[in-house]
C-alpha cells in the first residue's frame, strides 16, 4: 500500500502541468486581447481620418462655390467635385488655341474670386486641357495631335489667368488630350462636351509630385 507521501509526490506533476497550461492560455488570451484592441484602435483612427478628410472636402467645396457664385449663376461654368468646367467652344474655335473674346471675358470674371480663394489656402490651380477623339484636321498643321492641342489650350488659359492677376506661382497647366472624356464621342453633342478646359485647386504637394514625374 502506498503511503500518503507517495500519493502527494505522484500528484504534484499533474498540478504543475495544469498550472503551466493555464498560464499559457492566459498569456494567449492576453495577446489576442491586445491584438483585437490594436485593430480596433487602428480602425477608429482610420475612420476618424476619413471623416476629417470628408469634412475638409466639403468645406473646400462650399468655399469654392461661394467664391464662384457669380460665374456659376451665369451658367457659363460648372463646378463638379471641385473641378471648374468651361466648354471649349466658349474659349476657342475648333482646332484653335486662340482665345475668343467671350472666353477672355469669362476668364477675367473667374480670376478675382480664384485669387481670393487661393489666398486663404495652401493650394495651387491646375488648368487641364481636353479634346474629343477626332484627329486634328489635316489642313491644320499647327498641332501634331490632340495632345499638343490640349496642351496649348491649357497654356493659353494659364497665361490669360496670370495676366488677369493669378500669381504665376499659384497656377500650372496640364494636358490630357482625348483621355478622360465626360461624354460619348459617338455624336457631335458628346464631342462638344469633351472639348473643354477644367480648373481645379489641388494641394501644392500634388503639383510637386506631378513635376517630379
Amino acid at each position: 500500500m502506498e503511503s500518503l507521501d507517495d500519493n502527494i509526490e505522484h500528484s504534484t506533476p499533474v498540478w504543475a502541468v495544469f498550472g503551466d497550461l493555464m498560464s499559457g492560455l492566459l498569456g494567449a488570451f492576453v495577446l489576442i486581447l491586445v491584438g483585437v484592441l490594436g485593430v480596433q484602435l487602428e480602425l477608429a483612427t482610420t475612420l476618424e481620418a476619413e471623416v476629417h478628410k470628408r469634412q475638409q472636402e466639403e468645406q473646400r467645396r462650399i468655399a469654392l462655390e461661394k467664391a464662384l457664385a457669380g460665374p456659376l449663376a451665369s451658367g457659363r461654368v460648372t463646378l463638379d467635385n471641385g473641378r471648374i468646367g468651361i466648354s471649349g467652344s466658349v474659349l476657342f474655335a475648333l482646332n484653335s488655341d486662340a482665345l475668343q473674346p467671350e472666353g477672355r471675358q469669362l476668364l477675367k470674371s473667374l480670376a478675382a474670386p480664384l485669387v481670393a480663394y487661393l489666398g486663404t489656402r495652401d493650394e495651387i490651380l491646375m488648368v487641364s486641357g481636353f479634346t474629343d477623339d477626332r484627329p486634328v484636321r489635316d489642313s491644320n498643321r499647327q498641332f501634331a495631335d490632340n495632345w499638343e492641342l490640349s496642351a496649348q489650350r491649357a497654356l493659353t488659359v494659364t497665361r490669360a489667368m496670370i495676366e488677369e492677376g493669378v500669381p504665376a506661382a499659384s497656377i500650372f497647366a496640364a494636358a490630357f488630350g482625348p483621355e478622360q472624356p465626360v461624354a460619348s464621342n459617338a455624336d457631335a453633342e458628346g464631342r462638344a462636351r469633351n472639348r473643354r478646359v477644367e480648373m481645379a485647386p489641388v494641394p501644392r504637394s500634388a503639383k510637386a509630385e506631378a513635376s517630379a514625374r
